[in-house]
């Protein structure tokens, strides 16, 4: 490959992380905006409720995969390389999503359709397990001193613009399409031309050096007395215990946040509280674009203040704001009302901004992908990939249409309690 200079191969790492990250997320994201319409193609359509549940347990199930995902792809990206992770990853998440987009439906081939169905997505699960640790590695290791917040946030803008073109298409696809046309053939063209992004995915990465700072690490560890570069779970989980609890505290809070507002919420406004689904993508749409510039705001002022600065007060916040507009919401179901506790969403854009860098900069060079991946992948499982299947669950068992506010509550507890975990090494 041509040497580039610092400088512009730090802006090419920049732009094949956003755009790769985004186009890998808007993949796996989409599935959860067409959740309603996916639940009555490949499960009996007898029940909606029902449906949507089945489809967000698969929703669910497919984030069993991630942890599996980042352990293989964190251990390899800490060992040979983030560039070479990055690559494989992206070419097999346009392989599992292309699947999803030419998949038959239930009506056509009965049980098997729900079972291939699982298989796509456990395969997108794999490929995503790997992408957070092993591409905020890449942007903080390539950012000059004292920018790493702000480059790390590009994460995060990367998901933002992955919700926002989720979004976007969600919403042109539902105005322009007929109910009939939409169900026939409409709901497949995101996941068709999700298969884009493993050859531009693939482009992009492959024309990035690898980290100066991982070369660096690999040249010390050549010339010490143990030159074995296989990054190792016994280094990572004896030595690094709170930097493990901390990460998975914030995952686990940031992503409950993040799906039951950007997956749970536009189905529980369109099935339970009777509101235009295209409401509700607007509304998603309008938050996720303005996160990007505030995402990248908060890691700059992150790098002046401080990580703990930016993430304890939004964690703060956000439950108590949620509590007040979603009780709201439920007691007077509408679209203002919708909008208005979506745009707490904005105080997770803020959230992201410092999370990337926190995660990633706690751990050394040699178990940074696989720590990061590995607590990002359980935080997500737990509390991101099976918030929507546990919030309408909770609604229905309990009757009770506000029980995904303590959903909320709960996890924001548990980032505060990882961040009060986690002491800084000297």
């Amino acid at each position: 490959m041509q040497h580039v200079s610092g400088d512009a191969m730090r802006r090419r790492v920049v732009m094949s992380s956003t755009i790769g990250n985004a186009l890998e997320w808007f993949d796996f994201t989409v599935f959860g905006l067409f959740a309603a319409i996916i639940g009555k193609l490949f499960f009996p359509a007898d029940d909606p409720m029902a449906s949507l549940l089945s489809t967000f347990a698969i929703f669910g199930i497919a984030f069993a995969a991630r942890p599996l995902g980042g352990l293989v792809f964190g251990l390899y990206a800490d060992s040979y390389g983030r560039k070479k992770a990055l690559v494989v990853m992206i070419t097999l998440m346009a392989f599992g999503t292309g699947l999803i987009g030419v998949l038959p439906t239930y009506a056509s081939v009965g049980i098997v359709a729900p079972i291939l169905l699982l298989l796509a997505r456990l395969i997108q699960g794999f490929s995503a397990g790997g992408e957070f640790g092993s591409a905020s590695a890449m942007l903080i290791e390539f950012a000059p001193e004292g920018r790493k917040g702000f480059y790390g946030a590009f994460q995060t803008v990367s998901q933002a613009l992955a919700f926002a073109l989720g979004a976007m298409m969600a919403v042109m696809l539902g105005k322009t399409l007929s109910p009939a046309d939409f169900a026939s053939w409409g709901w497949r063209v995101p996941f068709i031309l999700g298969i884009l992004i493993g050859p531009v995915g693939w482009y992009l990465r492959r024309r990035c050096e690898e980290s100066p700072e991982f070369q660096a690490y690999l040249t010390e560890k050549a010339a010490s007395a143990a030159p074995s570069r296989k990054t190792t779970l016994g280094q990572l989980f004896t030595k690094h215990p709170r930097e493990l609890l901390a990460s998975f505290g914030l995952i686990a809070a940031g992503t409950a946040i993040y799906y039951v507002g950007g997956v749970f919420l536009p189905a529980y406004a369109a099935s339970e509280l009777k509101l235009p689904l295209s409401d509700a993508q607007l509304g998603l749409l309008a938050v996720s674009l303005a996160n990007v510039p505030l995402g990248l705001a908060s890691g700059l002022l992150s790098d002046k203040i401080g990580r703990r600065g930016v993430i304890v007060p939004a964690l703060l916040l956000y439950p108590i704001l949620y509590y007040v507009l979603f009780k709201q919401l439920v007691a007077e179901p509408t679209t203002a009302h919708l909008w208005q506790l979506q745009a707490v969403g904005l105080i997770l854009g803020v959230l992201g901004g410092a999370v990337p860098a926190f995660m990633t900069e706690i751990y050394p060079v040699g178990v940074r992908a696989t720590g990061a991946s590995l607590m990002y992948n359980f935080g997500v499982m737990l509390f991101g990939g099976l918030a929507p299947f546990i919030n309408t669950w909770m609604v229905q068992t309990t009757g009770d249409k506000t029980a995904p506010v303590y959903y909320i509550m709960f996890a924001a507890a548990v980032g505060l309690l990882g961040m009060a975990v986690y002491r800084r090494r000297a």
